[in-house]
């Protein structure tokens, strides 16, 4: 999925993204210290409790490694031992997801929900299908074109719409598109890099009347990958009007929590004590 904002010079893992299996995918990333994953765990755990058991969609699913880490007992730590284990080397995709499955099954958690993803990569969706990850995965580009009669039939029952890297890649018109296919608005909560702009998703969210609110600190996402990255970074932080010391200019990305909600939720709960204000 593509929108119309980028961090200039930022590295193009897309390849890593393309693979018909995870292993590229950690062995790409690990080396930058990827950890949005890690604390998106924590976060999308305490949203779904606030909710009743209702369907999570995956927005820029990938692998389908936010609904292993919300629904099993797992860490991200553990998922980057596992997929560079090279002693996993010699399995082909299909052995993998078939151990990975049985890995799955086996750490799953009492207050584990159905998940549904959507990317626009076929392999990673197939992969976190097979993998026994999702409910039901779907490789469309809502940038480009409407949802499906199966995925708008999918995500009817939609209580929280997630995503953790993907906005900036996807613009408002995919969050308008998926949430017109909800029964009554879903929550919202996304993980977006500090120069990247969520006001127009925003605006969007609030015509299904959902008010947002940001979370008042910062997560690292990942090391930046040299010094053309960090310059590109460095600058697009200073034209948000944002500043970069003791973030950016320590050679991280940082990403913002936002996360979306009915005005009568937030007035009751406002995020900070949703998220017991230690987040």
């Amino acid at each position: 999925m593509t929108s119309g904002h980028s961090v200039p010079g930022k590295a193009d893992f897309a390849e890593a993204y393309e693979q018909p299996d995870p292993r590229g995918y950690f062995r790409a990333l690990g080396p930058y210290e990827y950890v949005t994953p890690h604390h998106a765990q924590r976060v999308f755990r305490l949203l779904t409790a606030a909710r009743e058991p209702r369907t999570v969609v995956d927005l820029c699913c990938s692998y389908g490694i936010n609904a292993a880490l919300l629904n099993h007992q797992v860490t991200l730590t553990e998922l980057y031992h596992r997929y560079t284990d090279r002693a996993l080397d010699d399995l082909s995709t299909p052995e993998l997801s078939l151990r990975d499955r049985q890995f799955y099954a086996a750490r799953r958690r009492p207050e584990a929900v159905p998940v549904v993803g959507v990317d626009v990569a076929s392999g990673p969706v197939e992969y976190a299908r097979r993998a026994g990850l999702l409910t039901a995965g779907f490789a469309e580009n809502l940038e480009r074109a409407a949802p499906s009669a199966a995925l708008r039939a999918a995500v009817a029952d939609t209580g929280l719409v997630t995503v953790t890297g993907g906005v900036g890649y996807v613009s408002a018109v995919s969050f308008d598109r998926l949430l017109a296919c909800a029964d009554s608005p879903p929550w919202v909560g996304a993980f977006v890099l500090r120069a990247v702009p969520y006001g127009p998703i925003a605006e969007v969210l609030a015509e299904y009347g959902l008010v947002t609110e940001r979370l008042p600190r910062t997560f690292r996402q990942r090391r930046f990958t040299g010094t053309e990255e960090r310059a590109g970074a460095l600058s697009a932080v200073l034209d948000a009007g944002l500043d970069p010391a003791g973030l950016e200019s320590e050679g991280w990305f940082h990403a913002e929590l936002y996360v979306s909600r009915p005005a009568p939720q937030v007035r009751a709960r406002p995020l900070a004590a949703l998220l017991r204000a230690d987040t």
